[in-house]
Protein backbone atom coordinates (compact mmCIF):
# COMPACT_ATOMS: atom_id res chain seq x y z
CA UNK A 1 0.00 0.00 0.00
CA UNK A 2 2.72 2.49 0.91
CA UNK A 3 4.54 1.77 -2.36
CA UNK A 4 1.41 2.52 -4.36
CA UNK A 5 0.82 5.82 -2.56
CA UNK A 6 4.45 6.89 -3.05
CA UNK A 7 4.34 5.87 -6.71
CA UNK A 8 1.16 7.86 -7.23
CA UNK A 9 2.69 10.86 -5.48
CA UNK A 10 5.87 10.54 -7.58
CA UNK A 11 3.85 10.43 -10.82
CA UNK A 12 1.98 13.58 -9.74
CA UNK A 13 5.25 15.42 -9.01
CA UNK A 14 6.74 14.32 -12.35
CA UNK A 15 3.56 15.54 -14.06
CA UNK A 16 3.99 18.93 -12.37
CA UNK A 17 7.59 19.22 -13.60
CA UNK A 18 6.67 18.09 -17.11
CA UNK A 19 4.07 20.86 -17.29
CA UNK A 20 6.39 23.46 -15.69
CA UNK A 21 3.56 24.37 -13.37
CA UNK A 22 3.89 23.99 -9.61
CA UNK A 23 0.23 24.59 -8.75
CA UNK A 24 -2.20 22.50 -6.76
CA UNK A 25 -4.45 21.93 -9.77
CA UNK A 26 -1.54 20.48 -11.79
CA UNK A 27 -0.67 18.21 -8.86
CA UNK A 28 -4.27 16.98 -8.63
CA UNK A 29 -4.39 16.26 -12.35
CA UNK A 30 -1.07 14.42 -12.08
CA UNK A 31 -2.34 12.49 -9.06
CA UNK A 32 -5.45 11.41 -10.98
CA UNK A 33 -3.33 10.38 -13.97
CA UNK A 34 -1.10 8.39 -11.62
CA UNK A 35 -4.15 6.76 -10.07
CA UNK A 36 -5.41 5.73 -13.50
CA UNK A 37 -1.96 4.32 -14.33
CA UNK A 38 -1.90 2.34 -11.08
CA UNK A 39 -5.40 0.99 -11.74
CA UNK A 40 -4.36 -0.10 -15.23
CA UNK A 41 -1.24 -1.86 -13.89
CA UNK A 42 -2.89 -3.25 -10.73
CA UNK A 43 -2.17 -6.87 -11.65
CA UNK A 44 1.55 -6.24 -11.12
CA UNK A 45 1.02 -5.33 -7.45
CA UNK A 46 0.91 -8.04 -4.79
CA UNK A 47 -1.61 -6.26 -2.57
CA UNK A 48 -4.97 -4.70 -3.31
CA UNK A 49 -5.13 -1.15 -4.56
CA UNK A 50 -4.66 1.38 -1.78
CA UNK A 51 -7.80 3.19 -2.91
CA UNK A 52 -9.96 0.34 -1.59
CA UNK A 53 -8.23 0.39 1.79
CA UNK A 54 -8.59 4.18 1.89
CA UNK A 55 -12.30 3.76 1.12
CA UNK A 56 -12.57 1.20 3.94
CA UNK A 57 -10.94 3.71 6.33
CA UNK A 58 -13.44 6.38 5.33
CA UNK A 59 -16.31 3.93 5.89
CA UNK A 60 -14.91 3.08 9.35
CA UNK A 61 -14.75 6.77 10.28
CA UNK A 62 -18.32 7.31 9.07
CA UNK A 63 -19.49 4.20 10.94
CA UNK A 64 -17.90 5.50 14.14
CA UNK A 65 -19.51 8.91 13.65
CA UNK A 66 -22.91 7.26 13.17
CA UNK A 67 -22.49 5.00 16.23
CA UNK A 68 -21.23 7.92 18.31
CA UNK A 69 -24.27 10.01 17.42
CA UNK A 70 -26.74 7.18 18.05
CA UNK A 71 -25.07 6.28 21.36
CA UNK A 72 -25.11 9.90 22.51
CA UNK A 73 -28.83 10.08 21.80
CA UNK A 74 -29.43 6.75 23.56
CA UNK A 75 -27.52 7.81 26.69
CA UNK A 76 -29.28 11.18 26.68
CA UNK A 77 -32.66 9.44 26.58
CA UNK A 78 -31.57 7.20 29.47
CA UNK A 79 -30.58 10.21 31.52
CA UNK A 80 -33.71 12.29 30.99
CA UNK A 81 -36.14 9.45 31.77
CA UNK A 82 -38.09 10.13 34.95
CA UNK A 83 -37.52 6.57 36.16
CA UNK A 84 -34.05 5.11 35.78
CA UNK A 85 -34.77 1.69 34.34
CA UNK A 86 -31.47 0.32 33.04
CA UNK A 87 -29.88 -3.09 32.80
CA UNK A 88 -26.11 -2.67 33.10
CA UNK A 89 -24.10 -5.63 32.00
CA UNK A 90 -20.54 -6.91 31.76
CA UNK A 91 -19.97 -9.35 28.94
CA UNK A 92 -17.12 -11.03 27.08
CA UNK A 93 -16.64 -10.24 23.42
CA UNK A 94 -14.67 -12.88 21.49
CA UNK A 95 -12.66 -11.26 18.73
CA UNK A 96 -11.06 -12.42 15.50
CA UNK A 97 -8.57 -9.56 15.50
CA UNK A 98 -4.93 -10.60 15.86
CA UNK A 99 -2.72 -7.53 15.59
CA UNK A 100 -2.16 -5.29 18.61
CA UNK A 101 -3.20 -2.16 16.74
CA UNK A 102 -6.46 -3.79 15.60
CA UNK A 103 -7.40 -4.73 19.16
CA UNK A 104 -6.39 -1.29 20.43
CA UNK A 105 -8.49 0.38 17.74
CA UNK A 106 -11.52 -1.79 18.55
CA UNK A 107 -11.10 -1.12 22.27
CA UNK A 108 -10.80 2.61 21.65
CA UNK A 109 -13.85 2.73 19.41
CA UNK A 110 -15.92 0.82 21.96
CA UNK A 111 -14.69 2.98 24.85
CA UNK A 112 -15.23 6.25 22.95
CA UNK A 113 -18.82 5.25 22.22
CA UNK A 114 -20.97 6.54 25.11
CA UNK A 115 -22.51 3.86 27.30
CA UNK A 116 -19.77 1.26 26.79
CA UNK A 117 -16.25 0.77 28.05
CA UNK A 118 -13.66 -1.96 27.62
CA UNK A 119 -12.65 -3.16 31.08
CA UNK A 120 -10.01 -5.74 30.22
CA UNK A 121 -8.35 -7.52 27.32
CA UNK A 122 -7.50 -11.16 27.99
CA UNK A 123 -3.84 -12.18 28.03
CA UNK A 124 -4.21 -14.14 24.79
CA UNK A 125 -5.98 -11.11 23.21
CA UNK A 126 -8.92 -13.22 22.06
CA UNK A 127 -11.49 -11.77 24.49
CA UNK A 128 -12.51 -8.24 25.43
CA UNK A 129 -14.52 -7.66 28.59
CA UNK A 130 -16.99 -4.84 28.10
CA UNK A 131 -19.30 -2.95 30.44
CA UNK A 132 -22.45 -1.53 28.86
CA UNK A 133 -24.80 0.80 30.65
CA UNK A 134 -28.03 -0.64 29.21
CA UNK A 135 -28.17 -4.03 27.49
CA UNK A 136 -31.37 -5.96 26.90
CA UNK A 137 -29.72 -8.87 25.08
CA UNK A 138 -26.00 -9.63 25.46
CA UNK A 139 -25.87 -11.73 22.29
CA UNK A 140 -27.39 -8.88 20.32
CA UNK A 141 -24.79 -6.46 21.72
CA UNK A 142 -21.96 -8.85 20.78
CA UNK A 143 -23.35 -9.31 17.27
CA UNK A 144 -23.74 -5.56 16.91
CA UNK A 145 -20.08 -4.90 17.77
CA UNK A 146 -18.79 -7.80 15.66
CA UNK A 147 -20.86 -6.84 12.62
CA UNK A 148 -20.01 -3.16 12.80
CA UNK A 149 -16.67 -2.17 14.32
CA UNK A 150 -14.84 -5.49 14.09
CA UNK A 151 -15.96 -6.13 10.52
CA UNK A 152 -14.92 -2.62 9.46
CA UNK A 153 -11.49 -2.98 11.13
CA UNK A 154 -10.96 -6.32 9.39
CA UNK A 155 -11.84 -4.69 6.08
CA UNK A 156 -9.27 -1.95 6.67
CA UNK A 157 -6.50 -4.21 7.88
CA UNK A 158 -6.88 -7.29 5.74
CA UNK A 159 -8.83 -5.98 2.80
Amino acid sequence: MAFQILLNFFIAVVWMFMNSSLTASTFIVGYLIGLIMIIITRRFFKSRLYVWRLWAMIKLILLFAKELTLSNISVLLLIIRPKLNIQPSIFALPTELKEDWEITLLSSLITLTPGTIVLHVSSDQRMLYIHAIDVDDVDEAIDSIKNSFEKAILEVSRG
